[in-house]
């Protein structure tokens, strides 16, 4: 396995050993029966099957595009080429995430993430198993690294994912920081620069009257600068109470999984 992969299982492993300790990892509040059963198969198939595909098609579609580039961007100062993941991956995952909550057809591949009616290390990769295949980030960053960004792309996921695990959980590690007068200064910097858990966890905030929650707005991943930036952010320091979606009808575990080859009987579903 390579030295990321072990890395990054590590760090989720940490969150989720955090959770079965203080928050019950595997007996969540307002847990359902498919709540597994969909956390499970699409975390499968993600790691197993379509992010490595989506990586080795963009890699195949630059090689094909470019047969003479291979390595072109090796010699590039680190700085540009993380900048260029950060454009072509983070940045991109923020926009298909804004349209995830825009266009009913991109929030049927999507809905699985917000269904949960918690927050936890379990949904990090809980989405439609075809949501990941249409995700710019994925395409790019497979022909970045046939373009020489293999080793830095290595190290940018690890730091990617630990914001993001880190993002979902229900150990919430920006919360002691925050009770911390001195660090208030730090604090306001960081939590406009990276998505954390007060506020990723406004994004699956259940009621929008319960003034914490932005269900349209604080789609960042990695970086909660692009919601600065494109006038999407809302930042309280707080959490919601309950999470969620509402005023939707219910949507089994296999439409979730597998919309649209699986479709439940019900009237097409608005996007909250």
């Amino acid at each position: 396995m390579k030295p990321e992969l072990i890395a990054i299982a590590a760090i989720f492993v940490a969150f989720a050993m955090a959770e079965a300790l203080r928050t019950s990892l595997l007996r969540k509040p307002g847990q359902r029966g498919k709540d597994v059963a969909v956390e499970a198969i699409g975390t499968l198939i993600l790691v197993l099957i379509t992010q490595p595909l989506a990586l080795l098609g963009g890699g195949l579609l630059a090689a094909w595009i470019a047969p003479e580039s291979q390595g072109a961007l090796a010699t590039w100062p680190i700085l540009a080429q993380i900048a260029l993941l950060l454009v072509f991956d983070d940045m991109t995952q923020y926009w298909l995430h804004r349209l995830s909550h825009t266009w009913p057809w991109l929030y049927r591949l999507h809905r699985a993430h917000h269904d949960a009616q918690y927050m936890s290390v379990r949904i990090v990769y809980r989405n439609n198993i075809f949501y990941y295949m249409i995700m710019p980030g994925l395409w790019f960053s497979g022909a970045l690294i046939y373009l020489g960004l293999g080793w830095v792309y290595a190290g940018y996921l690890v730091v990617k994912m630990t914001v993001i695990i880190g993002a979902h959980s229900d150990v919430r590690w920006d919360g002691p920081l925050y009770r911390i007068p001195w660090l208030s200064p730090i604090m306001w910097v960081v939590e406009r620069t990276i998505s954390t858990p007060a506020t990723h966890s406004a994004h699956h905030g259940r009621h929008v009257e319960d003034g914490v929650t932005n269900y349209k707005g604080n789609f960042g991943n990695l970086l909660f600068f692009w919601d600065v930036l494109f006038g999407t952010a809302k930042i309280t320091r707080r959490v919601p109470e309950e999470f969620g979606v509402e005023n939707i009808p219910e949507s089994s575990a296999g439409e979730q999984l597998a919309w649209p080859l699986i479709r439940d009987k019900q009237t097409a579903q608005p996007v909250p």
